[in-house]
């Protein structure tokens, strides 16, 4: 698949997520775009993660993400 099909921008952002005693602890490790034809996810990783579980998540607005503390959710 060609750069020019993605969009410009991705569509969800992908998170490792590792459970600590009082919260869990969320960290960007990458991004992913849905194919053209809406069957899949195209990811890319910054890092891939040795633990935890990874979770796709769908991009907000940059005003409701700055509002998370610490990119937590």
């Amino acid at each position: 698949m060609s750069d020019e099909k993605q969009p410009k921008r991705p569509t969800h952002d992908i998170f490792v997520v590792r459970e600590g005693k009082d919260k869990s602890h969320w960290t960007k490790i990458g991004a992913a775009w849905t194919n053209e034809d809406g069957q899949g996810l195209t990811l890319l990783f910054d890092a891939l993660p040795v633990s935890g579980r990874a979770v796709l998540r769908v991009v907000k607005e940059r005003d409701e993400q700055t509002a998370n503390a610490g990119g937590q959710r």
